[in-house]
């Protein structure tokens, strides 16, 4: 009953936040792929077990089971809702547990699982399976009552802590290092593009290419430079006060400049000044968010450099952006300073005046913007798609299991 309620709380915020169409349209989504993957009574090698249908399950679950399938090894995705959980113990070898919660069900498949001494794996790409990161941040703060449910204490610790455990699987360097202080073996599997995403993208490109004299890049009025932040979770707010001085100065200098801010945000007042300027989008369907980001000159990917919970965050924002040959500018976290090559495919930042600064190269120098794009989007095609991954040692551990 815990579990539902959360849901219902999850929907009802979706709604209030993005209004009855949008948010209905996300709730609708969710009980879709959850019927769907109810009635899949399929077996294989690897299954997934996940939390919930959003951007987390989809590059931790679905498109790691791509990747899987893509070399050999057959991988499902459940929701963990399905009243038939415990019985896939039966079907399938090894079990990836992802932001999953430890619900009747949960426990009865992982009996199950232990009692035919099979394989599992617990997973993560935040720092919600340790309560007091997840506690601290505004995403939490700015949950209904049952949504904070979910968080009341770590997400998925009682499977990490369970001596039965021996190996995750995890998106950044940062978060392996903390998951290796639990005594586990940690893989590293970085969040890739789904080759759905890299269709988007290429169809997208291709389009710009034969209908350039219409792209929003090209008919900009005058110079105009668009600049988009796409927050995702209503977690950034903090991350994106980190360079509010930043884009004032950027804004009161250059008035060519424009702000694009996709997803649930709360930007400070001072930035009022410039509204005529902004505009706002709440959530959209995937294909329509890379339309949007394809549509800015340079992405923004700020986070607050030093905090724990937005250090473990992955480089998505630079690969989904890179993907469409659009340039980053990130906060320089371990991770992004990993991913990125300073001045090469992108710029990383460590204060306000180096924002400034990289800001103001890019918006300048067209040529720059330009090539910077096209190296970031080689190397997205490089490290960051299921198409081109390369992950053997986790591939070859799984096959050891199967």
């Amino acid at each position: 009953m815990k579990l539902y309620l959360i849901k219902l709380g999850k929907a009802m915020a979706a709604v209030r936040r993005d209004g009855i169409i949008v948010g209905g349209r996300r709730s609708l989504g969710y009980l879709a792929t959850f019927f769907r993957t109810m009635l899949n009574f399929k077996s294989g090698d690897v299954l997934f077990v996940t939390g919930g249908v959003g951007d987390s399950a989809n590059y931790r679950s679905y498109n790691v089971a791509e990747e899987l399938n893509l070399h050999g090894i057959k991988a499902e995705v459940m929701i963990q809702d399905n009243p038939f959980l415990p019985k896939f113990a039966d079907k399938f070898k090894v079990f990836v547990f992802h932001r999953t919660l430890f619900t009747p069900a949960v426990k009865k498949l992982i009996d199950n699982i232990k009692k035919r001494n099979k394989e599992m794996i617990f997973e993560t790409d935040d720092l919600v399976f340790d309560a007091k990161y997840m506690h601290a941040t505004d995403s939490y703060k700015n949950m209904g009552y049952f949504e904070k449910k979910q968080y009341e204490k770590g997400v998925g610790e009682e499977i990490l802590k369970d001596g039965y455990v021996k190996t995750c699987s995890t998106s950044t360097n940062y978060l392996a290092k903390i998951l290796e202080g639990y005594g586990k073996k940690v893989f590293l599997v970085r969040n890739k593009l789904s080759d759905k995403d890299l269709e988007i993208a290429d169809n997208i490109l291709e389009n710009e290419k034969e209908l350039s004299s219409l792209s929003s890049r090209s008919l900009a009025p005058g110079n105009d430079i668009k600049i988009g932040y796409f927050s995702g979770t209503m977690s950034h707010n903090r991350d994106f006060a980190t360079i509010t001085d930043a884009l004032m100065a950027i804004m009161e200098k250059y008035p060519q400049v424009e702000l694009f801010l996709a997803g649930p945000l709360e930007i400070e007042n001072r930035l009022n000044k410039f509204k005529g300027r902004i505009r706002v989008s709440p959530f959209v369907p995937r294909e329509k968010h890379f339309e949007n980001v394809a549509s800015v000159d340079i992405n923004l990917a700020p986070l607050e450099i030093g905090d724990a919970y937005c250090e473990s965050k992955s480089e998505i924002k630079f690969s989904g952006a890179g993907i469409l040959e659009v340039p980053t500018v990130a906060a320089a976290t371990q991770t992004f300073r990993e991913a990125i090559s300073d001045g090469i495919d992108g710029f990383v930042a460590n204060s306000t005046d180096e924002w400034v600064e990289k800001l103001e190269k890019l918006i300048t120098d067209k040529e720059l913007r330009m090539r910077m794009g096209k190296a970031a989007r080689e190397k997205v095609l490089r490290e960051y798609t299921n198409k081109n991954s390369h992950d053997e040692e986790y591939y070859n551990y799984l096959r050891s299991k199967l």
